[in-house]
């Protein structure tokens, strides 16, 4: 019974006291752990065009990636093709097949500038990063 009783009044405490009155004396006020960091200093609504363009960005190096080991084993498949017209066919079918996903890629990254410079969004921000 007093256990019921002390967690009715701090149920009714809670709804009559306003949230930022009890968290900051105990919890203080809570700041940017990591001032200048453009992960964090972002204006408002623009985190999701940064999650966006980190995930584009990644989608496209694996998709290059991917693009490249296709022309490696299309070449390889050339060469130890000797003379096989089923073999030279199936490694030039894989060598275009990767010239139109590269192609897939760089206009994809075209469409995207595209709509940055008609909507004024910055969907893609290309930085270098270094030491």
């Amino acid at each position: 019974m007093p256990k019921l009783l002390t967690g009715f009044l701090l149920y009714l405490s809670s709804l009559l006291l306003p949230v930022s009155t009890l968290a900051a004396p105990l919890f203080g006020n809570i700041g940017n752990p990591l001032p200048g960091n453009r992960y964090f200093d972002q204006p408002e609504g623009q985190g999701l065009f940064l999650f966006i363009s980190n995930l584009f960005k990644a989608a496209a190096v694996i998709g290059g990636l991917f693009v490249i080991i296709q022309l490696i084993q299309a070449g390889f498949i050339y060469l130890n093709g000797e003379g096989d017209p089923k073999k030279i066919s199936q490694a030039w079918t894989k060598i275009w097949q990767s010239v139109v996903g590269i192609v897939i890629i760089a206009s994809s990254f075209i469409i995207v500038g595209l709509i940055e410079r008609f909507t004024g969004l910055q969907i893609i921000n290309f930085q270098l990063y270094g030491p």
